[in-house]
């Protein structure tokens, strides 16, 4: 049997699980769901505000990375005065990732895309 990949981008950590029960189903070999962020390490998420995505206080700088938390600290998001530039992970930054045998594979997609996930 061969197996096949997928990753998959989702808005919330919710809609990757629910469709990662529903591979599971499908007897996935294997299934990861990541929430990633524009300088890795930690997302952040208790020192940024969620309308804006400035940092909210300079003690969030620290993450699990120290470098993360410099980037963090340099990036023009980070001043108060900046509408943010630049992009970065906006919405779709919950990561599904599946290994799965190719029989399932078609399935496997149209679970996804019906979950609202972006392939």
């Amino acid at each position: 049997m061969s197996e096949r990949s997928i990753l998959a981008y989702f808005k919330s950590p919710e809609e990757a699980e629910g469709v990662a029960r529903k591979l599971r189903a499908l007897r996935a070999i294997e299934i990861s769901v990541d929430r990633f962020s524009r300088y890795g390490g930690t997302s952040f998420s208790s020192g940024v505000n969620p309308v804006t995505g400035n940092v909210a206080r300079m003690d969030s700088m620290t993450a699990e990375r120290t470098h993360s938390g410099i980037l963090a600290a340099a990036d023009t998001s980070a001043s108060g005065m900046s509408h943010g530039g630049d992009g970065g992970p906006t919405g779709r930054d919950i990561l599904l990732t599946v290994i799965l045998h190719s029989e399932s594979y078609d399935q496997a997609l149209r679970l996804i895309e019906e979950a609202g996930g972006m392939i």
